[in-house]
């Protein structure tokens, strides 16, 4: 067995489900030193590293390495410690055997490939994603019927595949009998180019119409991908005439993927599409006190309500840092203060690339289809007048430029008018759902 690229394969996979911040802090310097007897051997850096990737990735990591070869039955951790007589790495306090059996409620089932940790008991419901949450429930009691196909869309660590593996995970607790898959388009998409080459794509279409609900994630990889669109196109009908759900999920609005053919936006809109935006502070401190009594750790609620405020938008971030927190803590053998807290919050996330104001302007001006160089010009034509009102909105709002500044920007109006449509803007949006909604999918574009 090739140890090196096993754990090369494994790493990908494993940085893909773990914050940023977990993935550098705790997988550095980490590689397989050896494979005996169907026993892999995980060489880290110190004690410490190998305690915690016990105590937290463990399943994780034997998971992926189970389904990278059916021959390996156990984890154990090393030391990286040279022998003065052999160039080996020696095993120092290694995992007892039951922390190595399978544990159902933490292995992922391949006739199904849902994670049982994603469960409704375990999503946090807040004002940002209360909607979604509700018509997931309806989904479960209407399979088939209500919202299909299911399509909910935001940025990254907004918890869309917590809630849909959870849609998942109800519909079998409701019903064993029913088939239920999860995947993401990427492997959708080597499924049906492995089939093709193999010549049996009679095979590769029995094997996901026996379903009776399919989950795909990050519908946003097919684009461009016209072959496989098309065997999604006539998959999703075959399916949608048995009355089988769909539920799907994308990082933006499906008329907003580019290259995403028009008949399959039109198959996704006359369902449900929902968007999950960047959680609000009330939301963000929910989160944080659930994720802090999963793992018993107690913060102060100053602590917490600065990590609200400090970082804004993505789930995963937040569970980085707290995990990093949990790592200083036991670390000094103390609860950390407020500005120990701040010192790693300011170290470990990584600032964002700020836009510039024609970045903005493009961005707004692709959402509503209309050339951003009229955003410029002096014209009144209705289809350009919205858009640059909201340009101006966002500008004001999210980016705090000066009025005068705006309208110099924005082919040197006068600051009177940017004021106008600011007011007109943020008074629209307490009455028009559409508006609001719009500007919700604008601002989770900009990030």
């Amino acid at each position: 067995m090739d140890t090196k690229e096993l754990w090369n394969n494994i790493l990908p996979e494993i940085e893909s489900s773990v914050s940023k911040a977990n993935f550098a802090t705790w997988f550095k310097d980490t590689k397989i030193s050896g494979f005996e007897d169907g026993v892999v051997y995980l060489s880290v850096p110190n004690t410490f590293v190998q305690e915690w990737l016990l105590k937290k990735f463990h399943q994780l990591i034997l998971k992926l390495l189970r389904q990278s070869s059916e021959s390996i039955h156990r984890l154990e951790y090393v030391i990286k410690e040279e022998s003065k007589q052999k160039n080996q790495y020696i095993p120092t306090k290694t995992c007892s055997p039951t922390r190595e059996l399978p544990l159902s409620e933490h292995y992922i089932n391949k006739d199904d490939n849902l994670n049982p940790r994603y469960t409704f008991e375990s999503f946090v419901v807040g004002p940002f994603n209360e909607l979604a949450h509700a018509a997931a429930q309806a989904v479960i009691k209407n399979l088939g019927v209500a919202y299909n196909p299911f399509f909910i869309y935001g940025n990254t660590g907004h918890g869309k595949t917590h809630l849909i593996q959870a849609i998942g995970n109800a519909v079998k607790a409701v019903d064993p009998s029913k088939k239920i898959f999860y995947l993401t388009s990427e492997k959708f998409q080597n499924d049906f180019v492995s089939s093709m080459l193999a010549n049996n794509i009679n095979q590769f279409k029995d094997k996901y119409r026996k379903y009776d609900m399919l989950i795909m994630d990050d519908i946003q990889f097919l684009s461009g991908k016209e072959k496989t669109q098309e065997e999604l196109f006539h998959l999703f009908n075959t399916m949608k005439d048995s009355n089988k759900h769909i539920v799907f999920s994308s990082d933006k609005h499906p008329n907003f993927i580019t290259g995403l053919e028009d008949r399959l936006k039109s198959r996704f809109a006359a369902g449900m599409v929902i968007d999950i935006p960047a959680p609000d502070h009330e939301s963000r401190v929910a989160i944080i006190k659930s994720k802090c009594s999963s793992i018993n750790l107690f913060l102060d609620d100053e602590i917490i309500d600065y990590l609200a405020d400090s970082i804004k938008g993505n789930i995963r971030d937040l569970e980085g840092v707290i995990n990093l927190i949990v790592c200083q803590t036991e670390t000094k053998n103390k609860t950390l203060i407020l500005n120990e807290v701040k010192d790693l919050v300011k170290n470990s996330i990584k600032q964002k690339k700020l836009l510039s104001y024609k970045e903005v302007v493009k961005i707004i001006s692709d959402f509503y289809k209309i050339s951003e160089e009229i955003i410029y010009e002096k014209t009144r034509k209705k289809e350009v007048i919205k858009p640059r009102q909201v340009i101006m909105y966002i500008l004001r709002e999210d980016f705090c430029i000066s009025y005068p500044s705006i309208g110099e920007k924005l082919g040197g109006r006068d600051h009177t008018t940017v004021i106008h449509s600011c007011e007109k803007i943020k008074k629209d949006i307490q009455v028009d759902e559409l508006l609001s909604k719009e500007i919700r999918e604008i601002r989770s574009m900009i990030g």
